[in-house]
Formats: C-alpha cells, sequence, structure tokens
C-alpha cells in the first residue's frame, strides 16, 4: 500500500510555499481582474452613496463569495461601517431577523417574539446612526431566498432616518436571481435595487494573468511553470471560469508531479481536462484521449499519489 501524498515534497517539487490552486475563497489570493475589480469599485460607491439596495450576480465559479470577502475586508478597514455577513440562504423570515440581530450584536433574551425581535434590530440601527455607522447586510447565494424572506429583507431596509438608510443591503447571487426578481410578486422588491453588476468570465489573457497571479503569490519563482500548450488546452475548457480554471491547474500539476516533470505540459493539461466534470472539450477529442489512455485519466491523475508513496 502506498504512502499519501507528502504535500511538502509536492510544493518543494514546484518551488511553491503554498498550495496556489485551492477552492477556498482566500482573499490572499485575490486577482484585480477587470469585472471582479469593477464589481468591487461599483459596491464601494454605491454604499458610500447611502444606496439601499445593491446586486451582483455571475454564473457559478465566477468569484461571487471571494468577492464578497473581499468587499467585508474593505469596509472593515474604514472606520464606521458596521457589517451583518449571512452565507446561509436557505433562512425563513424569524430566521434572518434572528441572524442580522446575533451578527448586530442585539440582546433580545431567550426565544423573543418577532416584533420584539425587529424592535430591538430598529433599535440597534437607531444607536448606530446616531454615532456614524452605517450598517450593511450582505446576503451571499441570494438567489435560494425563500420569497417571504425576500420581502422581510425589503421591509428591514424601509428603516430610515430623514437622511439616511438604516441599513443598506448587498445581494450576491446567480442569474437566477435575475429570474426570480423579475416576478410581479417581487416587483417592490426589484424596484429598490439602485446599483447591480454581472460578473463575466475572464479572458484568455486574464486567465493566464491569474494562473500567473496565484503562483506568485504561493511563492513561485523562475521558469514559467505552465507551458504554452497547457495554457492553450486550458482557457477553452475552463472558459474563464476561475473555479474551473484553479481545478484544472490542481489536477495538471499532480499529473506532472507523478513522473517529476518539471512544468506542466499539454497532455499534463489535456488529462486534467478528461477528468473533470464541467471542462469543456470537443466531443471527438474526448473519444481520441479516453481511446488512448484506456478511460485512466483518474488514475493518471493519482500517478503523484502513488509514485511518491512508494518505499525508496
Amino acid at each position: 500500500m502506498s504512502a499519501p501524498l507528502d504535500n511538502t515534497l509536492y510544493l518543494q517539487h514546484f518551488g511553491l510555499s503554498e498550495p496556489p490552486f485551492s477552492l477556498t475563497p482566500d482573499t490572499g489570493f485575490f486577482y484585480a481582474a477587470t469585472p471582479h475589480q469593477e464589481a468591487l469599485n461599483v459596491l464601494l460607491v454605491a454604499l458610500h452613496n447611502g444606496e439601499g439596495f445593491i446586486k451582483v450576480t455571475g454564473e457559478v465559479g465566477l468569484g461571487k463569495t471571494l468577492l464578497c470577502r473581499m468587499l467585508l475586508n474593505s469596509l472593515a478597514m474604514e472606520p464606521g461601517w458596521v457589517t451583518a455577513y449571512i452565507p446561509n440562504p436557505h433562512l425563513s423570515p424569524g430566521s434572518i431577523r434572528v441572524s442580522l440581530a446575533e451578527e448586530l450584536g442585539v440582546q433580545a433574551g431567550s426565544r423573543p417574539t418577532q416584533e420584539k425581535l425587529s424592535r430591538e434590530i430598529t433599535r440597534r440601527l437607531l444607536e448606530l446612526a446616531q454615532t456614524g455607522q452605517r450598517c450593511v447586510l450582505v446576503l451571499d447565494e441570494a438567489q435560494a431566498l425563500p420569497e417571504a424572506t425576500l420581502e422581510t429583507v425589503r421591509l428591514l431596509t424601509n428603516l430610515e432616518t430623514e437622511k439616511d438608510k438604516l441599513l443598506h443591503v448587498v445581494l450576491f447571487g446567480q442569474p437566477e436571481l435575475d429570474a426570480r426578481l423579475a416576478q410581479a410578486s417581487l416587483r417592490q422588491l426589484k424596484q429598490r435595487i439602485t446599483f447591480s453588476y454581472t460578473l463575466t468570465p475572464l479572458d484568455r489573457q486574464a486567465s493566464e494573468r491569474y494562473i500567473q497571479h496565484r503562483l506568485r503569490i504561493a511563492g513561485q519563482r523562475g521558469t514559467a511553470l505552465f507551458s504554452a500548450g497547457a495554457l492553450a488546452a486550458l482557457y477553452p475548457a475552463a472558459r474563464g471560469v476561475p473555479r474551473l480554471i484553479n481545478i484544472l491547474c490542481h489536477k495538471a500539476l499532480l499529473a506532472a508531479y507523478g513522473p517529476g516533470a518539471a512544468q506542466v505540459g499539454a497532455g499534463h493539461m489535456q488529462r486534467a481536462i478528461a477528468d473533470t466534470e464541467g471542462a469543456w472539450q470537443p466531443a471527438f477529442w474526448r473519444r481520441w484521449w479516453w481511446g488512448l489512455t484506456g478511460g485512466l485519466a483518474t488514475a493518471g491523475l493519482l500517478l503523484g499519489l502513488v509514485w511518491h508513496g512508494l518505499p525508496g
């Protein structure tokens, strides 16, 4: 039985100090590609202008959660902002009030009624406003919020002084959120959204810069770790989606690590593509590749785990 992959040896082999293509939304790896930087700018400008509702939508894997965390970090570095982050969209109207109260530090006692909870939230928001602080509620995966919960959020934004909103709301969601807001029953909420932005995939040049950026943050120096052929194969397969880029680059590194290659070649990348659900490739190429490898693309990716786990 082979030993598990030694992560330290894997990183040393490629001259890395940490894994460069992790799927966790690490703000230390944030790459300010045009779509993401523009979205962040829109959010910050809109919030500073006192807008009540702001929306950011984008397909799966484009980096909405990372952008969400970048927004929270940016506001945390400025005085006068209080943020409430709710990542779980499957909340009832009562549950979202409880979550908001907890985020704001509201002490409502045990098992408060919804009316009392609403009063305490309002009191807390007024306290913050009187000290010059503004509150931002950030909702991730907002396309999955129940309609009654979306209506509760809208009603919360009715709270305002003569000049300012007491609560600002930022919705992050997949394109299904736009479809839901187009429903007649949610037209009042849609009318409240004053700024919105739609994230788009990276183009080919931005995709390559994104890879180089993550490798540089992870400590890689020296010659290019991905060959021109590997990058040429990557772009049509990942279609500029950062999550797919991360998955394919990680798998391609494993495929190269197995036999001890110093650089990821086109063959390593094609092996990663063949092993990845969601990666696009022409049907004829898929048939040819799997015929050539005998359907062992996954086994090839795991070669690194076996090769370097064998006793010397």
